[in-house]
This record gives C-alpha cells, sequence and structure tokens, in this order.
C-alpha cells in the first residue's frame, strides 16, 4: 500500500481518511440499535468506540485492509464508513464492509460508494476477489449486495454467536472481470 491514504472524490461524495473529529459520528453509527443490528461491532461509549477508531488505523498500518469516512463532497457531513479488511495478499482478496447514519439511508449513497471501494480493492490493491458476508436476516444488505453486481454464493448456516444465538452468514462476492 502507499504512505499516503487514498483519497477517493466524486462530485456527490468525498472518501477520506478517519480524523480524530470523527470520533462522535463513528459512535453515533455504532451506537445505533438499527445500524448495529446486523453490524458485528457495537460500542455504549465514546471512550469504547477509540477502539475502532484504533482498528481503522491499524489496518493501513498493518497492510491489512483500508477504511474510509464517507462524507459529502464539501467534507461537511459524515455519512458513514465503508472499506476493505481481512486483506490477503496471497490469495488477491478482501472483505468490504459498509455502514451509514440512518438518516441518510435510502440516498444512494452506499450505491455510490461501493463501487469506488471495489474499484480501488482491485485496481490499487490488486485484488482478484472481494467478499461480503450479511447476516442472513439482513433483508437490505441483501438487496443492496444483488444490485452492486455481489453473486450471492451460498449460506454458512448457524456459523457464529450473536447475542447468545447461532445466525447464519450469507456470501456474497464481486471477481475482477478482465
Amino acid at each position: 500500500m502507499t504512505t499516503e491514504f487514498p483519497i477517493i472524490k466524486t462530485e456527490k461524495l468525498l472518501l477520506r481518511q478517519f480524523v480524530e473529529n470523527d470520533l462522535e459520528n463513528v459512535f453515533k453509527g455504532l451506537s445505533h440499535p438499527e445500524i448495529i443490528k446486523y453490524y458485528g461491532v457495537s460500542f455504549q461509549t465514546l471512550e469504547a468506540t477509540k477502539e475502532q477508531m484504533t482498528f481503522f488505523a491499524d489496518l493501513e498500518k498493518n497492510e491489512t485492509g483500508i477504511w474510509w469516512a464517507v462524507c459529502s463532497a464539501d467534507n461537511k457531513i459524515f455519512y458513514g464508513a465503508g472499506g476493505l479488511s481481512s486483506l490477503n495478499k496471497e490469495h488477491k482478496k478482501a472483505e468490504i464492509g459498509f455502514w451509514l447514519i440512518s438518516e441518510f439511508w435510502g440516498n444512494g449513497i452506499m450505491k455510490e460508494a461501493m463501487p469506488l471501494i471495489c474499484n480501488y480493492g482491485f485496481d490499487n490493491l490488486e485484488l482478484h476477489r472481494i467478499e461480503g458476508f450479511v447476516e442472513s436476516e439482513n433483508k437490505n444488505c441483501k438487496n443492496a449486495m444483488a444490485k452492486l453486481d455481489f453473486q450471492h454464493e451460498g449460506r454458512m448456516k448457524e456459523c457464529e454467536i450473536k447475542n447468545g444465538k447461532f445466525i447464519s452468514l450469507d456470501i456474497y462476492a464481486k471477481v475482477k472481470t478482465t
């Protein structure tokens, strides 16, 4: 990976590195019951949310992925976060993840940002495959993955425990086309 954090900008969006000032917005997202319902991470306090900020920084430092703060093009509105983790250079694959603050759901932000993240993975990280693991109950995310041309490859039944219950994960993937 490059030493300088890549900024991705379109007419509507700015994908940039997380900064200290983003802590409250990350907490707003990752403590909201509707956002964390299907998300694997949640925080009860601002202080605890610093762990997530460290996770974002460590991805790049350890070359295991990259996550962006997803903002309005003028950087005045924080929409959410998206990126790639579990980067495996040997097998040229990574896992995509994304979350939006609920007031921005349904505005096409994910539809615009996800392809930018995928293109960065394919073009700059030389990935061949990008995977998404979606809780089987998360219909909105599954619909979004299909709209973004991720192929549904199957379901891992009762493969994780969340809130004391087994959950199943649907596997989606996008493979680089030549």
